[in-house]
């Protein structure tokens, strides 16, 4: 049975787009059909991090309206079998985006995929609660600061309130990603531990994905940094997918690596 998976955190610039790229591509490397939405009406990304600038048509609101098919407005990725993105609209206002029209778009991409992973965009609005309101599971995105973890604990909130499931009495069942992590800061006391973080959201940790250089290079280029499985950042989401599909992995990166004198004078983190 098909799911639908939110990507979610509240603050903007924690890395929500860059790892419904990569999550969603892990899974379709996993042989599961898997769709990306962009929700972002007005600001998209998730087209440029796929790489599929080029190739939008229509989009979701084309679709929702009626000016175009689902089919018409899905764009295949090149790179791996499987898996498609539905772009979002960047000169129509939020508040085309309709309850009623994004359920059936989502009902009929349950039809024909696995994974329908929703990529929400910064805030509270229309857009992010929509992405969330359908979503089965969530996956909460949250750099290791006080700012986003505080923003990420509204969401949880929200997710536990304002979504179908809990109208239904139920909660969306959700899991950590913790992003940007630089284990030798947390030794100094420069940013918030994993464990740190998880106490205060108080749910389960899926993955660590370590601040990277690996990352902004692939997001230039139009490629999720999943791809790169030389990259820290790149095995962190592989380590983060196979966990959220039930496999026991031990958490990498999250202590300080130590170096030698030479990598210490001339190494960088990929």
């Amino acid at each position: 049975m098909a799911k639908v998976v939110v990507v979610t955190s509240g603050k903007g610039g924690v890395g929500k787009t860059t790892s419904c790229a990569s999550i969603g591509t892990a899974l379709a490397l996993q042989g599961f059909r898997t769709v990306l939405i962009d929700f972002d009406v007005g600001l998209r990304n998730l087209d440029l991090v796929m790489g599929c600038e080029r190739r939008v048509v229509y989009d979701l609101i084309n679709v929702i309206s009626g000016e175009a098919k689902l089919s018409q407005a899905l764009i295949k990725d090149k790179r791996v079998d499987g898996l498609f993105m539905l772009p979002a609209s960047q000169t129509r206002d939020k508040d085309a985006l309709t309850q009623d029209g994004v359920e059936k778009v989502i009902e009929e991409l349950k039809a024909d995929f696995d994974y329908v992973i929703c990529d929400s965009p910064a805030g509270i609005e229309r857009g992010a609660m929509l992405a969330m309101y359908f979503a089965d599971e969530a996956i909460v995105v949250s750099n290791p600061e006080v700012s986003s973890v505080r923003d990420s604990d509204r969401v949880i909130g929200l997710l536990d309130s304002k979504t179908r499931m809990a109208e239904n009495g139920q909660s969306v069942p959700a899991r950590l990603l913790v992003t940007r992590y630089d284990p030798e800061r947390v030794e100094l006391s420069e940013m918030m531990s994993v464990k740190d973080v998880a106490e205060i959201l108080a749910i389960p940790v899926l993955g660590v994905i370590p601040e990277s250089e690996s990352v902004l290079k692939a997001s230039n280029q139009g490629v999720p940094v999943v791809h790169d499985q030389q990259a820290d950042a790149g095995i962190a989401y592989l380590d983060a997918v196979a966990r959220f599909l039930g496999e026991d992995r031990p958490m990498r990166f999250i202590t300080p690596e130590r170096k030698g004198f030479l990598s210490r004078m001339f190494g960088g983190r990929r």
